[in-house]
């Protein structure tokens, strides 16, 4: 299966945060990442009153359910120092599981594809990179998605082909 994970860190090395992350992704059993979006650094949504984030977007193929592949974002987070405080806050590190192949799931701990994804630009923007011509929900593809977004909020790619890899 073909997933889709959203990194994003305004805390620290944001930069050495996100390297981190894909490493400790490249190392999880049933997880191989394919391929990382170049960086962007994006306004803080909800709450604004905080650091500016850097984020991007990796590939991964793997054999892990969703709920199993969930878990191991989770725990990557914590052990990178991830505390959990008050919702849209800043953070260390943050793994969003996006989209996973074609599956939609609505369960109380876990929504797929993300709830949020085509609202943001920092997301979108980097799968963009990744993925140009595929369909997200609303029946649009993340390029005119992504050309939409970059109109209505503040991403930016920080150079070209700087990567968390």
């Amino acid at each position: 299966m073909i997933a889709y994970i959203g990194l994003g860190s305004n805390l620290g090395d944001r930069e050495n945060n996100l390297r981190q992350a894909v490493h400790a992704l490249r190392k999880t059993p049933g997880v191989t990442v394919r391929r990382v979006a170049p960086l962007y650094r994006a306004a803080p949504v909800g709450v604004t009153d905080q650091p500016e984030f850097l984020n991007t977007v990796v590939e991964v193929t793997t054999v892990l359910s969703p709920r199993e592949l969930l878990s191991c974002l989770l725990e990557t987070e914590r052990a990178l120092g991830r505390v959990r405080g008050g919702r849209w806050g800043p953070r260390v590190i943050d793994l969003d599981l996006l989209l996973y192949d074609a599956v939609a799931i609505n369960t109380p701990d876990l929504v797929l594809p993300h709830p949020r994804l085509t609202e943001r630009a920092f997301v979108v923007v980097p799968l963009s990179d990744l993925v140009p011509e595929l369909s997200l929900p609303g029946d649009v593809t993340v390029t005119a998605l992504a050309d939409k977004l970059r109109k209505e909020q503040f991403v930016e790619r920080v150079t070209e082909g700087d990567r968390a890899e």
